[in-house]
């Protein structure tokens, strides 16, 4: 009879768990994943030892909350801070671009901003003096005049300002040119670092905050490209491959696609290029 109750008692130990299991593995949920490529004039390749991370949060709203956190100063703002002429800071207020090195920048620059930017005036003087350009006029007045005889160079300068102006407009072509004399006051550099630096500081805390505040789980695909995840909290939530990127042949991609958990059900989600992100276009 003793032997009876033990027995009983060891069938009860072993069924508790394993009724604890059924029970949490009904209360959850799972994901199976297949993730395959599709390079141009090619067939499906399938996403080999590659880890998928489960997020509670999309991937690319965790890139624009740190990007918040660490904004690139405004435009006009930069543009204060040149070391340059306050027209120069105007013109470049003005009009969409930082780059003085564009060989566009002729068809932005009117005749009378030539005159009127310091700095364009100087460049268009080198880009068309020394003989380059035939008829241009040259200035008659002396720096050493500016403080012996002011008058005499005001009026010089007057009389070469207007005759270049009316040049300038007769011949816009002489424009062409300029922006190979702008390097030095050329911002651009110093903005497109500005966005470098900050774009490396969003890649390296974006993945770090993602993975210490919404990942719920990972896992790494076989050899067939599958993954799976069980015990899954029912929820909504986001298959991610962070900044990571994914390729095969021609193609580099990322995925940050939505999913629903239901308890006690898979969710089967497959990953192809039509739910990616091309890597060279997407954010961190």
């Amino acid at each position: 009879m003793r032997n009876v109750h033990v027995l009983a008692l060891g069938a009860a130990l072993i069924a508790f768990p394993l009724a604890n299991d059924a029970r949490a593995q009904s209360e959850t949920g799972a994901i199976e994943i297949t993730a395959r490529i599709t390079p141009t004039a090619a067939r499906p390749e399938p996403v080999r030892q590659f880890t998928f991370y489960l997020l509670t949060r999309s991937y690319s709203e965790i890139v624009r909350e740190v990007e918040d956190k660490d904004p690139i100063p405004p435009r006009d703002a930069f543009i204060d801070g040149l070391k340059v002429s306050p027209e120069l800071r105007a013109w470049l207020k003005g009009h969409d671009t930082m780059d003085l090195s564009d060989p566009g920048l002729d068809k932005l620059i009117t005749p009378d901003e030539i005159l009127t930017v310091p700095e364009f005036l100087v460049a268009y003087q080198h880009t068309n003096g020394g003989g380059v350009t035939n008829g241009v006029p040259k200035p008659k007045y002396r720096e050493i005049d500016k403080t012996e005889h002011p008058e005499k160079y005001e009026k010089l300068k007057q009389d070469y300002m207007a005759s270049l102006k009316k040049f300038v407009r007769a011949r816009p072509e002489t424009i062409s040119g300029v922006e190979l004399e702008l390097d030095s006051v050329n911002p651009q550099r110093k903005w497109a670092a500005i966005q470098n630096d900050r774009r490396k500081r969003v890649l390296r805390v974006a993945p770090d905050m993602a993975q210490l505040k919404f990942l719920a789980a990972k896992a790494d695909t076989d050899l067939e490209g599958r993954a799976s995840i069980s015990g899954v909290v029912p929820g909504d939530y986001w298959i991610s491959t962070l900044n990571l990127d994914a390729d095969a042949g021609d193609l580099r991609v990322r995925w940050d696609v939505p999913v629903r958990i239901e308890r006690g059900k898979t969710a089967r989600i497959e990953l192809s290029n039509l739910n990616s992100v091309d890597a060279h276009s997407s954010t961190p």
